[in-house]
């Protein structure tokens, strides 16, 4: 039987819904360049990847000129988007249950950390967490060495700066990066259906689990591991 300690939690569509912050800041970056998509549910798509794979994936830009759009976006982003999160209904009682039951939520987001922590802050989640792993901030300073930024190097870090061997870490997360990072590292993982990934999506990718709402999480969680 399974016996998870740590539950990795993904940010964005996990946690929060920040479709509203992230959409409008690529419609920023985008307006720059001239482009316009038709509606903010086209850039859905942007929501948990690394933001400069996203702009090089979706709009086909050179990693320059992705390097440039994210700087933009961030722009604007640091100032509002970053605020513009809604908690989903059941998280902080999820939360809230896990560490009553022995277990160590710990962030693995691809966001960069700087902005998790505002987010985790603003939403007053930040209290439930032991440890919070973000990427680095790939700005132009940044982008002149290696940085942490996909979801697997998050989960990897995350996994050495607690000493936590894989089998004891479960990832929860929205999107196919999520379940497949959790996979490169050996850790299991449940697929969330309230953010912004589909069933399809999910399993594609090999997750473990889906949870349709939060309390599959716990149950999930409490089924495998625990001290209570």
């Amino acid at each position: 039987m399974k016996k998870y300690r740590y539950v990795l939690f993904d940010l964005d569509g996990t946690l929060v819904d920040s479709g509203e912050g992230i959409t409008r800041s690529v419609e920023f970056a985008l307006a720059h360049f001239g482009i316009f998509p038709a509606s903010r549910e086209e850039l859905f798509c942007f929501i948990g990847p690394p933001l400069v794979d996203s702009f090089m994936r979706f709009y086909g830009f050179s990693r320059e000129r992705a390097g440039e759009a994210a700087d933009i976006y961030r722009s604007r982003y640091r100032v509002k988007g970053v605020h513009e999160n809604k908690v989903y209904p059941g998280i902080p009682e999820l939360l809230e249950s896990l560490v009553n039951a022995g277990f160590s939520p710990v962030l693995a987001t691809s966001k960069p950390e700087v902005f998790a922590n505002v987010v985790l802050e603003d939403t007053g989640l930040k209290r439930y967490f032991r440890f919070i792993a973000g990427a680095e901030l790939d700005d132009a300073e940044g982008r002149k060495r290696k940085l942490r930024l996909k979801k697997d190097e998050v989960i990897a870090y995350a996994l050495e700066q607690l000493g936590a061997e894989p089998a004891s870490a479960l990832m929860v997360g929205d999107r196919e990066h999520d379940i497949l990072g959790a996979k490169a590292n050996g850790v299991d993982s449940v697929g969330v259906l309230f953010g912004f990934g589909s069933r399809g999506e999910l399993e594609e990718a090999g997750a473990d689990y889906i949870a349709e709402r939060p309390g599959d999480v716990l149950r999930i969680c409490l089924e495998n591991g625990g001290t209570v």
